[in-house]
Formats: structure tokens, C-alpha cells, sequence
């Protein structure tokens, strides 16, 4: 079958088999590798993305399912102009130690900021209860995605450049 959607902003297709998954789709298909494979049993939230906006674990989704829609992985966070609040928030607050939850926290994080731009503490907590961290104790989780809810307010973006420069990138 042949399957169309936006991703991260740009029309992408593909040939797929009816029982491929969306996770896979995206990963295979796509090379858009941020999308994590965890637990296959949508348990620990390592392969959400935002469909039309709203979180969903891709590893319960065919990519059939997606034709038509609109799909954000982590990669589309970023922006033009920079590092999105979300990942700004998540790079100086420390919300990630071994990086495989980190996409999913995000997304979720992103999703529960555009239907609630002050949520408190346990507001995050609730919205993050579906992903998995073996890790941090979501403590600086919670903090990062409270301190992209103030960035977002005061509408503050790093420049490329400087993201990179913060993060060890190019």
C-alpha cells in the first residue's frame, strides 16, 4: 500500500505493507531514527510522536493508520530559527541522563504545553505517566518541561549556532 502524511512539516510517502508498523515506517523508511523502539508493548512511550498534535505510541499504530495525517517526531521539534523551548528546557534543566526516554518525554511535554501553557507539577506528572524513565527519578523532567512552559510565555529561541555550540554539535 502506498502511504502518505506530513512529517515534521514535509509531504513524505512510501510503499508499505498493511501490517507495518508506524514506529517502523518512520524509523525504515524514513531514517527519522529519533522515534525509539522500547517495548513493543506501548508500555514505556520511548516511540511517541504527536499525531495531529496529540501523543501517540507508534508502536500501537500501523502506518497505514497515518495516511493523511500529520506526524512530529522529535526532529521536527527545532525550528528554523533554533532549538525549540521544550529542547532548550530539557538541555539547561538536565532532563535526560542516557537519552532513550528523552524523545517521548518531549513530544509529550510538547503536546501538554499547546493544550495547557502553565501546567503544574502534578499536571506534568500526569501527562508523563505513560513514558518510562529508568534514569533521572523524572525530576529534572518535570523541571525542564516547567521551565519550556516559561520560555514559551516569554517566547525565547537560541539560535542555531548557539544550540549547537551548547550541545557539542555542528
Amino acid at each position: 500500500m502506498k502511504v502518505s502524511m506530513t512529517v515534521n512539516g514535509s509531504e513524505r510517502s512510501g510503499d508499505v505493507e498493511p501490517r507495518v508498523l508506524l514506529v517502523d515506517f518512520l524509523r525504515t523508511n524514513l531514517r527519522l531514527t529519533g522515534t525509539h523502539i522500547g517495548c513493543d508493548t506501548s508500555s514505556c512511550g520511548a516511540c511517541t510522536v504527536l499525531i495531529d498534535g496529540e501523543p501517540v505510541k507508534s508502536c500501537t499504530q500501523l502506518a497505514v493508520q497515518a495516511d493523511g495525517r500529520a506526524i512530529t517526531t522529535v526532529e521536527g521539534l527545532a525550528t528554523a530559527a533554533g532549538l525549540s523551548p521544550m529542547q532548550i528546557g530539557f538541555h539547561e534543566e538536565h532532563g535526560l541522563q542516557c537519552g532513550f526516554c528523552t524523545p517521548g518525554m518531549m513530544l509529550v511535554g510538547t503536546a501538554l504545553l499547546e493544550h495547557n501553557p502553565n501546567p503544574t507539577e502534578e499536571e506534568i506528572r500526569w501527562a508523563i505517566s505513560g513514558n518510562i524513565c529508568r534514569c533521572t527519578g523524572y525530576m529534572n523532567i518535570v523541571k525542564a518541561i516547567k521551565h519550556a512552559a516559561a520560555l514559551r510565555e516569554s517566547s525565547e529561541v537560541v539560535p542555531r549556532e548557539t544550540a549547537a555550540a551548547a550541545t557539542g554539535g555542528e
